[in-house]
């Protein structure tokens, strides 16, 4: 089911309705900086950094003051400017104990942040810290796990707020500045957090261009280089028949319906079970595949993935074995880089698990040749850093072209903005998309924008005749019937359950940016979670063990029972 755009569609309307000449969401303005959503940078700040610099002056003026001049992004961030930052760039392969070093640190301080690129990532460090009792909040996009009395958060790294001040801060897999979509904010973060100690952590790829980047700044840098603490051997024979596959192997491929493919091939010889994992599985779904693999006493005893296994996860694979070094990356089907090869393949051998030595191969022995030469060879130095206009550049840029249109505004700034060479603008397709549709309906810029970074999927197909709701309100039934959700019975059945999950997901973004407008953001999360058990249900029946089994703790009467009963109830007693 493809309801990204209806969703998308419904909040607009209610949004639009709920608001005249100013915005129903303009009082969130400061709290969303605050929290700092994506790019949003503080207003006051950035005056205060144009006039440090004697830029200030009406900005109806474009002679005297071109917006479009994005050459020193440091400015941004005048809190951060004031601080004489020490920052430590941890630097290494895949298990070599870098972030691990960075992690002390964090422990050890009074106040701090992990910026991490995934939620599994900032989860994970959230319970290591409440572990070590040290109290952790847990802040994404998606989730609010407050911790009283907790003086430091794990966060995903579009959250991290360049407002407050800390003790010590880690950024990591910085080496993602140079991601063409995301790059944008690991920028933001690396530039406006503002902290005695800022711990970098990632590939020695990246290190030339952040010290260019910081070296205008006034911070200290200081450079540690880390080895890797377990042997990777790269095999000179490839896997030849999938007879072959053992225990501990992890085959890799990059489309989904492959993943499934070799899934029922290796399992149809009644020797192996198969976990999977892949980017479009529930955040959820993907930790509960990779602990049934790690379990030695589970039946799964083989994972098949796609490159999301690169970041995120911790898991014990002997031998990492590349069934194709293609993929498609959502524009055209390519040969993989020397940094994914390299990420995938370090997966293997994790330092202090039952595999002390990993090895890598390939399924295709002419693709061993290529495979030896990218684990051999340096990653390519990073050259640029992903860059964006903050809200407040756009917002006074369209004032100057006194127009409210958002997608004319970010295609004629964007065409006119002056970067220095160590920069790029971040690719901003599905941002646009998003305009384009937003430009039809009476909504403030602000508005405009804020939709624009939500998480929704405007390639979803739906269609336009449609009733949406114009209350200034948006209630989840009337997007979603709750109680309706099975085990899928098929793939296709899998994959709109997949889509059901990221709708939620959605709602759920929205209900933290827009409380009133978005009321029922605990139903939606309750509904995520069992689009995550009844997907993990699927994954478990899916193979030839399933003959033997009798018993479902997950069963579709039981979870019916449990959630779709009591849960919907309590939010809709007229169902």
């Amino acid at each position: 089911m493809a309801m990204a755009r209806l969703l998308l569609r419904k909040t607009l309307f209610a949004s639009s309705s709920s608001s005249s000449s100013s915005s129903a969401v303009a009082p969130l303005l400061h709290d969303i900086m605050s929290c700092s959503v994506a790019i949003n940078t503080d207003l006051n700040g950035l005056l205060h950094a144009w006039c440090n610099l004697g830029f200030l002056c009406s900005y109806h003026s474009s002679a005297k003051f071109d917006l479009t001049d994005l050459t020193r992004p440091h400015t941004w961030y005048p809190n951060a400017r004031r601080k004489k930052r020490n920052v430590f760039l941890h630097v290494g392969p895949t298990n070599s104990g870098k972030t691990y070093n960075a992690l002390k640190r964090l422990e050890a301080s009074s106040s701090g942040l992990y910026c991490g690129p995934l939620r599994l990532l900032a989860w994970e460090v959230a319970q290591r810290l409440n572990k070590a009792k040290v109290p952790c909040n847990l802040i994404t996009g998606q989730e609010r796990e407050e911790i009283d009395g907790a003086k430091h958060s794990s966060i995903t790294v579009e959250m991290a707020d360049v407002t407050s001040e800390y003790q010590c801060v880690i950024i990591d897999e910085i080496q993602m500045v140079g991601c063409r979509t995301r790059g944008f904010s690991f920028t933001r973060a690396l530039l406006g957090i503002c902290s005695d100690e800022l711990h970098v952590c990632g590939d020695p790829a990246a290190v030339p261009l952040i010290q260019r980047i910081l070296e205008v700044t006034g911070d200290v840098v200081k450079v540690q280089y880390y080895e890797r603490l377990s042997p990777l051997v790269p095999l000179k024979f490839p896997l030849g028949s999938f007879s072959n596959i053992k225990t501990g192997d992890c085959i890799v491929t990059f489309s989904r319906r492959e993943i499934y493919k070799l899934k029922k091939k290796i399992e149809n010889d009644r020797k192996h079970l198969c976990a999977v994992v892949y980017g479009s599985l529930p955040p959820e779904t993907r930790t509960k595949q990779a602990t049934m693999f790690n379990d030695e006493s589970s039946e799964f005893d083989v994972l098949v993935a796609s490159d999301a296994i690169g970041m995120g996860l911790n898991l014990n694979i002997s031998r990492i074995i590349f069934s194709t070094l293609k993929k498609f990356d959502g524009l055209y089907t390519r040969e993989l880089t020397v940094p994914e090869i390299k990420q995938i393949a370090g997966r293997a051998g994790r330092y202090g698990s039952k595999y002390p030595v990993g090895e890598v191969t390939c399924v295709d022995a002419d693709d061993l040749p290529s495979l030896h030469s990218s684990l051999a060879s340096s990653s390519p130095v990073l050259e640029r850093a992903g860059l964006f206009p903050t809200f407040d550049l756009l917002s006074m840029y369209s004032r100057m072209h006194a127009t409210n249109n958002f997608h004319p505004i970010l295609e004629r700034f964007l065409e006119k903005a002056k970067l220095s060479p160590d920069y790029f603008i971040s690719d901003c397709e599905e941002m646009l998309k998003v305009a384009a549709v937003v430009d039809d309906l009476p909504l403030g810029l602000y508005d405009k924008y804020l939709f624009c970074l939500s998480p929704a999927d405007m390639n979803d197909d739906i269609a336009a005749q449609e009733n949406y709701a114009k209350k200034g309100i948006v209630r989840l039934k009337e997007i979603f019937t709750p109680g309706t959700l099975r085990v899928p019975k098929s793939h296709n059945a899998l994959k709109e359950l997949e889509s059901i999950h990221k709708v939620l997901d959605l709602y759920v973004w929205l209900s933290f940016r827009m409380e009133d407008s978005f009321p029922d953001r605990e139903l939606a999360a309750s509904q995520k979670s069992i689009c995550s058990l009844l997907i993990e249900e699927f994954l478990e029946r899916l193979g030839w063990h399933s003959q033997r089994r009798r018993n479902y703790d997950h069963s579709p009467q039981h979870l019916q029972q449990k959630y779709q009963t009591t849960e919907l109830r309590r939010f809709f007693p007229d169902l």
